[in-house]
């Protein structure tokens, strides 16, 4: 692969866990929160990984690991019993289009307009998929949730 540039879902699922932890680290995560918070990373990048392998595309990948990560966010913050955002903020960390918005402001400054907006539409339709994806994570009932908080109680009660 020497002289080509890796493309990002080669990455190993592990090395987004780190990658998630250390931003959960720099963003101030409870510590005892941090392996949760990566864990929500690796997952979003499995379910990303999956998607592009099944040809789904970067949007609909993005979508569809945005939603599952924002479910599995949910779920943490009820048995956790911490707010959403502990895990959400961290989880989206690998998926957020970093790439395409360096590459969309280096072609309009190079005044390249057509790599300009080639990119530049990618990187807008790729971030449109990820607050669609939370919206829909958030668009499932509380009381679901709920319920494994109540589940949660009963454990720790015994």
């Amino acid at each position: 692969m020497q002289g080509e540039v890796q493309r990002c879902y080669d990455y190993p699922v592990y090395c987004e866990f780190v990658c998630t932890l250390s931003f959960a680290e720099l963003f101030g995560a409870p510590k005892k929160e941090l392996f949760f918070c990566g864990l929500t990373g690796a997952i979003g990048w499995v379910v990303y990984v999956i998607g592009l392998n099944s040809n789904l595309g970067t949007v609909l990948a993005n979508l569809t690991a945005t939603f599952a990560l924002t479910v599995f966010s949910r779920i943490l913050s009820a048995i956790r019993r911490n707010p959403v955002t502990v895990y959400l903020i961290a989880g989206i960390f690998p998926l957020v289009p970093g790439a395409g918005i360096y590459y969309t402001s280096y072609y309009f400054i190079m005044n390249d307009m057509t790599q300009f907006s080639n990119y530049g539409m990618e990187t807008i339709k790729v971030a449109g998929a990820i607050v669609l994806g939370i919206v829909f994570g958030f668009g499932l009932p509380q009381s679901w949730f709920n319920t494994l908080q109540r589940i949660e109680r009963k454990k720790t009660a015994l």
